[in-house]
């Protein structure tokens, strides 16, 4: 049995180690002027149904007057954004491993989809999306002719 020792304050070289990809993704992120890939929360996609999807989006420590859901253009838009009253708690911490910083999640979306809600629940942003797409719009199913005049399905069907 291998014991790992525990302490409140995390030694110099264990967060050199686990924060190595951290600075990496900075400082590439840097030379790009690209938004660092452990700067975006991590989200599901999850279809409930049909037409209905849900995307789940991990955003601890976000008030929902720091969260912002929107569309534009073609975009469903999801921007967290933390207010600077958190000064007075800064000064106790002794370790700071949740992400603190802003972000901007973007998702096409198609041109009948339609946010129902947005819910913020156990630092779960959950937005409910309704695809509805018009019937000249739903895939069809052609019925293909046999060489001798025959038809192989007698009637057109969405699929």
């Amino acid at each position: 049995m291998i014991a790992h020792p525990f302490s409140l304050i995390p030694s110099f070289s264990d967060s050199l180690l686990t924060d190595r990809f951290n600075q990496i993704d900075k400082l590439f992120s840097r030379l790009t002027g690209d938004i660092p890939v452990a700067n975006t929360p991590s989200y599901d996609i999850v279809k409930k149904g049909d037409n209905h999807y849900t995307i789940s989006v991990s955003v601890p420590g976000y008030r929902e007057s720091e969260l912002d859901v929107s569309t534009r253009n073609g975009q469903l838009v999801i921007e967290g954004r933390h207010e600077e009253d958190h000064k007075a708690e800064k000064e106790n911490w002794v370790h700071q491993g949740i992400s603190r910083s802003n972000f901007s999640l973007q998702f096409s979306i198609n041109r009948g989809t339609k946010v129902n809600s947005a819910k913020l629940n156990n630092g779960l942003l959950e937005v409910n999306l309704e695809q509805d797409i018009p019937e000249e719009e739903k895939p069809k199913k052609i019925a293909i002719e046999l060489a001798d005049g025959m038809q192989a399905s007698k009637k057109i069907e969405h699929v």
